[in-house]
């Protein structure tokens, strides 16, 4: 579901990410480690196509994302490290929004924003404003953001970052159920024992 052949990442003459080869099989949640600077972020990045690989190829679910970005995002949830939100708009018209940047919206869209915001006990913040929300609120609704259009595959940066163990122990309930169903999870973590009792298989990248 996700195939990394030759990825690469430069910055002038410093090399972020030198020649990642990685495949991660539908139905698997991958974890991704390493140190501080290894390039974990970058090459989540690129994944998510919010950054422009110096060479190589990525596919997502069989869709090459240099040859059809649109193709290979539309299959795609991203959780980033570092959560942006729209802050002017509400929990529910954010998750309405991101469904609407897939092409997707109606009862069914309405039903699954529903669904998530209470799984995360946000059901009640669902009409106030975003910039209303604490930093944990604002982690769970941009998680639940990357569900709303149920993507193929889904691609974590430190996901549990800002949870309380209650929504932490939420998320890693919903990536089993998410992988259960034949989706592909790819996640970084810096945490071993998150990775231990998670993944299926992990990768690990070197400075």
């Amino acid at each position: 579901m996700i195939s990394l052949r030759q990825l690469t990442k430069r910055y002038g003459s410093f090399t972020a990410v030198d020649q990642i080869d990685l495949e991660v099989p539908r139905g698997e949640l991958s974890g991704f480690l390493g140190p501080n600077g290894a390039g974990k972020t970058t090459t989540l990045r690129m994944i998510a196509g919010i950054l422009k690989p110096s060479g190589g190829a990525i596919s997502i679910a069989g869709v090459d994302l240099a040859a059809d970005p649109i193709g290979a995002k539309m299959r795609l949830g991203f959780i980033p490290d570092r959560p942006f939100i729209y802050e002017k708009l509400t929990g529910a018209e954010f998750l309405r929004f991101v469904a609407g940047l897939y092409e997707q919206e109606g009862a069914a869209v309405e039903h699954r924003a529903r669904e998530l915001l209470a799984l995360f006990d946000l059901e009640e913040w669902r009409d106030e404003l975003v910039e209303s929300y604490s930093h944990g609120m604002r982690q769970k609704l941009i998680i639940s953001s990357a569900f709303v259009h149920r993507p193929e595959v889904i691609v974590v940066d430190e996901p549990m970052v800002g949870l309380d163990p209650k929504a932490a122990r939420t998320l890693k309930d919903l990536f089993r159920e998410y992988t259960r169903r034949g989706h592909t999870i790819m996640m970084s973590t810096h945490t071993l024992e998150v990775a231990e009792t998670l993944c299926d298989r992990v990768a690990i990248i070197a400075k």
